[in-house]
């Protein structure tokens, strides 16, 4: 029966997900384009277009996603444009939005940074003026550190 309810919401929406059973452990990096339901353990980074992530279930890693729901234990950073925090959730790791919704009782022990889902604050501030090419070590310096107030960039010129 789950089967024919699988296959008519990815006839209908023409989207599908990936479940990962609580009687399930893996050890590795998991990339998805579809939805991924998580019940069981990961060891690893998640990347997918969405994740839902069962009170039991526990990973270990960095999650990145368009949209993640959070119930159960993540230890590592968390970075998606919506967050939902149930109140079952424990995340022990940064984590970057930009929406955000904690329902109280969850615990977060990390930093919670706005603008997580496509580029870090300082990026999307650069002036329009401001030259399209950006070294990567100064990226990977303004994502480690969040940046208050005005962002002084070195010209073209100098």
């Amino acid at each position: 029966m789950a089967k024919a309810f699988i296959s008519s919401r990815a006839s209908i929406n023409s989207s599908s997900f990936s479940m990962l059973g609580s009687d399930t452990a893996i050890t590795g990096d998991i990339s998805a384009s579809a939805d991924l339901h998580v019940d069981g353990c990961v060891n690893g980074d998640i990347s997918c277009s969405s994740l839902v992530q069962g009170e039991g279930s526990e990973i270990t890693g960095a999650v990145r996603a368009e949209s993640v729901r959070i119930a159960g234990l993540v230890r590592g950073a968390v970075a998606a444009r919506d967050v939902v925090i149930l109140k079952t959730a424990r995340i022990e790791g940064d984590v970057s939005y930009d929406t955000l919704t904690i329902e109280q009782g969850a615990r977060l022990e990390g930093r919670l940074t706005p603008h997580g889902g496509q580029h870090p604050p300082a990026i999307a501030r650069l002036p329009a003026s401001a030259p399209a090419k950006v070294e990567a070590a100064k990226v990977e310096a303004v994502q480690a550190e969040p940046v208050d107030g005005e962002l002084d960039l070195p010209s073209a010129a100098e």
